[in-house]
């Protein structure tokens, strides 16, 4: 019953898990055990009582069918779920490898944004990891921007080995990195497990072949803005104030000045002027407003560089103290 969180207790040790049967998340937890057993009681109920309940210690009882839950004088008596109907799930793969978390929770930061939410197409919902010959490669597009992230010196996939790792099950292990030191990744045949502390989470990988990304990512750019990375983000907000309706916000690029544009019929408009440098040809290039600040938001360092071919060819967003990172964008088409 995947309404039900599952409760098992061994000794001294809760383990509480949930699963969608996609993603599973098991939590171990030190307690006073009485009696071993295990137990299914409905998640969202139990959740609530278990917030709603003041500071102090907490008895749960398993007998005849229900849970008793009992906190200074408040008293709760929950039906449970008969635990043959809760899924059984493997144990997760012995091999095993250990990350830096601290590391590993900035290249998520900047590359799961960039995974399609559409469920249609699960491929792109997903964020690629692939064996580099210097280490680790983290990759997600949703057809309008890639983003790709490289963590050389970590070795989790044997040569030439990729898998594509739903983005929901990422996003749900970033929450759990902030004050980590290093994970441990278990990898099977069709699913894989991040443990964190005391917390593991367990996901089926996505199978089907995940887009030749290399073959989008110009070789060489003839234009390239220089510019620092805070100054662009302020500004793009300002000027993304006028750009509704799907509006593109326009990048007017000359030798020293980038000009922010953003037209709204009906609305009015926004312009700005900043300090930028710039070699290559006078180029006026559109993009979503939101997948720009987006892509920029997550480049690392203090300045960046946004690499172009023409008006209508993929623009590339780089660091320019990090080359381990790039995010490349599409862009609109503006009479």
């Amino acid at each position: 019953m995947l309404s039900g969180l599952r409760m098992e207790l061994k000794g001294d040790q809760l383990s509480v898990t949930g699963s969608d049967l996609d993603l599973t998340i098991s939590v171990r937890t030190a307690v006073s055990g009485e009696a071993d057993g295990v137990a299914v009681v409905p998640s969202k109920l139990i959740s609530d009582i278990a917030r709603s309940l003041p500071p102090g210690a907490v008895t749960v009882e398993i007998a005849d069918d229900e849970a008793r839950i009992s906190s200074g004088r408040s008293q709760f008596a929950v039906r449970t779920i008969p635990a043959q109907e809760f899924p059984q799930f493997p144990e997760p793969a012995e091999r095993s490898v250990s990350l830096d978390a601290t590391a590993l929770a900035n290249a998520l930061r900047e590359v799961v944004s960039a995974a399609s939410n559409d469920e249609s197409r699960p491929i792109l919902t997903g964020v690629l990891l692939a064996a580099e010959a210097d280490g680790l490669r983290l990759v997600a597009t949703d057809s309008y921007r890639l983003a790709v992230r490289d963590l050389p010196g970590t070795s989790v996939l044997d040569e030439g080995q990729q898998v594509l790792v739903p983005s929901t099950a990422l996003r749900e292990l970033s929450r759990l990195l902030g004050a980590a030191e290093s994970v441990t990744l278990r990898l099977g045949e069709r699913d894989v497990a991040f443990e964190v502390g005391d917390v593991r989470v367990t996901s089926r990988l996505i199978e089907g072949d995940f887009p030749n990304y290399r073959g989008l990512i110009p070789a060489s750019q003839p234009n390239q803005l220089r510019i620092g990375r805070e100054a662009l983000l302020e500004a793009l907000r300002r000027v993304r104030l006028l750009a509704r309706e799907a509006t593109p916000v326009r990048l007017v690029m000359t030798s020293d000045t980038l000009e922010l544009l953003a037209i709204t019929q009906d609305v009015g408009q926004a312009r700005e002027e900043l300090d930028a440098q710039y070699t290559g040809t006078e180029l006026t290039v559109a993009f979503n407003p939101e997948y720009l600040i987006a892509g920029i938001d997550v480049t690392p360092g203090d300045e960046i560089t946004l690499e172009t071919i023409d008006a209508l060819k993929p623009a590339l967003i780089r660091a320019v103290d990090t080359p381990d990172f790039l995010y490349l964008l599409m862009p609109v088409r503006v009479s």
